[in-house]
């Protein structure tokens, strides 16, 4: 099948097909003999599998991990097991951190209840300080899929 006829299949944009293919993510089809792209179903499985585990905010190196893993189907599942560990470990942190970001905003929002003016705006004054307690509090900024093996 050519991309467009995948991408429609899998619900994932032909760049990002395209894109999976330049990282290594997805094996690079053969081309037929008017040179176009000729992806087979072991191409739609592979790019199912890589949506799934981006759904779980799974990131590229670690997906490409359990790929690395899945071709040695008689191994030990250890790594697989290691790998979701880490992850799980990388998402219960995240929540915490999305938890303290919940605290943060409902303090700035009381700040303001009262309505007002712009210029008495409690919201805007507690943002430009909390702004500062932020940058120090936060060496690492979550950026969704960036995390690998040895972030947390």
């Amino acid at each position: 099948m050519r991309i467009g006829a995948i991408a429609k299949q899998a619900g994932i944009p032909v760049e990002t097909i395209r894109y999976y293919e330049k990282i290594g993510l997805l094996p690079e089809p053969v081309r037929d003999a008017s040179g176009y792209r000729s992806y087979r179903q072991a191409h739609l499985e592979r790019l199912l599998f890589i949506k799934r585990c981006r759904n779980l905010d799974m990131a590229q190196d670690e997906i490409r991990e359990l790929i690395r893993l899945a071709e040695n189907p008689d191994a030990d599942c250890s790594g697989v097991d290691a790998l979701l560990a880490r992850h799980l470990d990388h998402v219960r942190e995240r929540l915490r951190e999305l938890a303290s970001l919940e605290q943060t905003l409902e303090k700035l929002q009381a700040a303001c209840s009262d309505g007002g003016t712009v210029s008495e705006c409690g919201i805007l004054g507690g943002l430009t300080s909390e702004l500062d307690k932020l940058d120090m509090a936060s060496d690492h900024n979550h950026v969704p899929g960036t995390h690998g093996q040895g972030h947390s």
